[in-house]
Parts: C-alpha cells; sequence; structure tokens
C-alpha cells in the first residue's frame, strides 16, 4: 500500500510557476539565460554568469560605501559665507536634540541599523557557499535576509532629504557631501549585487555533514 503522501512527490526537476502554479520542468540554463514560464510568462529563474563572485565582490563594495556614507558629511550649507556640514550621526542627533525622538529613531533604524544588518547577513550567506560549506540552517537564514531587506529605507530617505533641500536652496547654497553620494551608490550597487546572485545556490549547494 502506498504512502498516504505519495502522490505528492515530485521531481526534483519540477518547479512552480509563482504567479499561475503551472508545474513545469526546470531547464538547463547557460550563464547568463533566464527562464520564463511556458504559460504566463512570469519569470521562474535566472544564471547570472560568475554569481558568487560578483555578488562577494558587489557586496564588499557596499560595505565600504556603507563605512564612507557614515563618516564623512551628508549634505552642507554655505550662507554668507559660513559654511556648516553634517554627517549622518550628527542628523540624527540634532533631530532627537529638537524633540524629535521618533523620527530620529526611526530614521536611524532604516537608514543605519538594517542595511548593515543585510550587509552582513548576506555575507554570512556568501562567504559559506563560496568556501562549499554550506549549513543545514543556511536556508532559514536566507529567507530571514530577503524578510529584512524591505526594511532597508536608504532611497527613501535620500529622496526625502533631497526635497527638502531643494526648498532649502533659495536660502542657501546646498553642498552634498561625500556620505550622500556613498548612500547613493550603495543603492545602486545592492541593487546589481542582488540581482547579480542565483537564489538556487543556496537549495542547490550540499550541505556539509556536521563533523563527528
Amino acid at each position: 500500500m502506498p504512502a498516504p503522501d505519495a502522490h505528492l512527490s515530485l521531481p526534483a526537476t519540477l518547479i512552480a510557476c509563482h504567479e499561475c502554479d503551472l508545474l513545469q520542468t526546470e531547464p538547463a540554463l547557460a550563464p547568463g539565460e533566464t527562464a520564463r514560464c511556458a504559460r504566463c510568462g512570469a519569470f521562474l529563474a535566472r544564471n547570472p554568469p560568475d554569481s558568487l563572485d560578483r555578488t562577494l565582490a558587489l557586496t564588499c563594495t557596499a560595505a565600504v560605501l556603507y563605512v564612507l556614507a557614515n563618516i564623512y558629511p551628508l549634505v552642507g550649507l554655505e550662507m554668507q559665507g559660513r559654511q556648516v556640514q553634517v554627517t549622518l550621526a550628527g542628523a540624527l542627533h540634532v533631530l532627537w536634540q529638537g524633540g524629535m525622538a521618533p523620527v530620529a529613531a526611526l530614521v536611524g533604524v532604516t537608514t543605519l541599523l538594517f542595511p548593515l544588518l543585510e550587509l552582513a547577513m548576506i555575507l554570512i550567506v556568501l562567504v559559506p557557499l563560496r568556501l562549499g560549506r554550506v549549513s543545514p540552517r543556511l536556508a532559514p537564514f536566507f529567507r530571514l535576509v530577503r524578510s529584512v531587506r524591505p526594511w532597508g529605507m536608504v532611497e527613501v530617505f535620500l529622496l526625502g532629504m533631497l526635497v527638502s533641500l531643494v526648498k532649502l536652496s533659495h536660502l542657501a547654497t546646498v553642498i552634498l557631501g561625500t556620505a550622500f553620494w556613498a548612500m547613493a551608490a550603495l543603492i545602486v550597487v545592492l541593487t546589481f549585487a542582488a540581482r547579480a546572485f542565483d537564489t538556487r545556490l543556496v537549495w542547490q549547494t550540499p550541505v556539509a555533514e556536521p563533523a563527528r
């Protein structure tokens, strides 16, 4: 008598479309090729060339940009020969001292804490994959990385700051600091890193046997 769930067992090569739920065979993809659903055309998989090396290099670049964004001035104002510059930490301090503690906490969490956590967790995923030492806990941890990513709102912070600076431009000369451009570059680099990473590597890499 067959097991109760025998009818649910599927070949490992079958994948389900996340849009229309069509089960189909996952094709072998050459580097740079993508696979789409045969019924609705939704994106299914991508095989980026040199996925691990490129993603790791881009993530390390993003880490350097994150450090630059936090140690150099973010923006400066020049008026009547006087120039004032502020770092991201300094801006948070001003907000906190100005009685806007909830705003300072929100900006600090979304622009400092969550991007740092995202970078650290991505490296924790990539380094074992690059070394071929995959832990059984890697897949759940990768899900955690994907759940944290939407909370890093650096681009929202930059957009809001740009709107404010445009309104101040008629009162003083606005100087965009090194940290501003580093944060802008950080957004671009993280986007390219996400596109370069083949998520199937997390599920396809053999899990290392625990030491006895």
